[in-house]
């Protein structure tokens, strides 16, 4: 068995890739070697003292360092290490004896107030945070993501928590393609592919901006603005197959930006749905009839 060595978006992160699925349908993260014991391989891989953090998803292994070695110095060593341990019968990951039988994995596709775009669930998580890709390049993060931008009709894509929104484009019909993107995403969850690489993710810039790290510091409409975003609107907007971001306020125009993401970006009912469902509650909620709310592509 030989392991391929892949750089990662991160340059602390390198993956380590087998020929095969080394888990299915489970992603393993660990901080530390008292967190790995279910683990042997991650535990043998903290005796090495760069060893950061070990991730352990579908086919591969990722390592983030610590800045005392660059890894142009190590990999070779760590990868001989990993193909050595494996090839003498290591276990890589335990099983969980308390775990209930094997799931079996359903997807089933939902229409979106866009007729362009066909939500479908799936009943697991997938990932607990939102990722929005408009085309292969951005998709880095996503190995399902990417395999979906293959087929010809795939515009856009959306993925959170339990679903995934696919935007095709008008040159086909849902009736057409419905089954095979549905029979396409089952197999891949089933056979243990990665719907969200954490390593990559976690050095995304486009997912950094989706997360309002400053919160505490924006003044008192914007921060209302974005709890009444996240608990009355994002909920419904969540159920369209979509995703709602708060941009800015501006309190000498009382102008609110937001983003719209999923089905929700391009849908022809987006505009009513602004100003006559968002717009209309924040005024309400406000208390301030001069607010007015702009979309901005997602």
């Amino acid at each position: 068995m030989k392991i391929a060595i892949k750089e990662t978006q991160n340059p602390t992160i390198i993956k380590f890739e087998f020929p095969d699925f080394i888990t299915q349908n489970e992603n393993f993260e660990f901080k530390n070697i008292d967190e790995a014991k279910n683990s042997p391989l991650a535990q043998q891989l903290f005796y090495l003292p760069f060893v950061k953090t070990v991730y352990i998803s579908g086919n591969f292994i990722a390592i983030e360092r610590f800045s005392i070695v660059d890894w142009s110095d190590v990999q070779d060593a760590v990868a001989e290490q990993i193909e050595d341990f494996v090839n003498k019968g290591g276990v890589i990951v335990l099983p969980n004896e308390n775990k209930t039988k094997k799931q079996a994995i359903t997807v089933y596709g939902e229409t979106t107030p866009n007729p362009a775009s066909l939500k479908f669930v799936v009943n697991k998580g997938l990932t607990k945070s939102t990722f929005e890709f408009k085309n292969i390049d951005e998709a880095q993060a996503s190995p399902l993501a990417q395999e979906l931008f293959k087929f010809h009709y795939v515009k856009e894509i959306f993925i959170t928590e339990n679903y995934i929104s696919v935007t095709k484009y008008d040159s086909t019909s849902w009736d057409e393609i419905t089954l095979e993107l549905r029979t396409f995403i089952k197999q891949f969850i089933e056979n243990g592919g990665t719907v969200i690489d954490e390593t990559v993710a976690v050095n995304d810039t486009k997912q950094e901006k989706q997360q309002i790290k400053n919160f505490d510091h924006l003044d008192v409409t914007s921060q209302q603005i974005i709890n009444i975003l996240e608990e009355y609107v994002k909920p419904a907007v969540a159920a369209d197959g979509g995703n709602i971001l708060f941009d800015s306020y501006d309190e000498t125009d009382k102008r609110v930006k937001v983003v719209l993401q999923g089905s929700c970006n391009g849908c022809p009912s987006s505009t009513f749905t602004l100003k006559n469902g968002i717009e209309n509650m924040l005024k309400d909620m406000l208390n301030d009839k001069d607010i007015v709310v702009e979309a901005l592509n997602g």
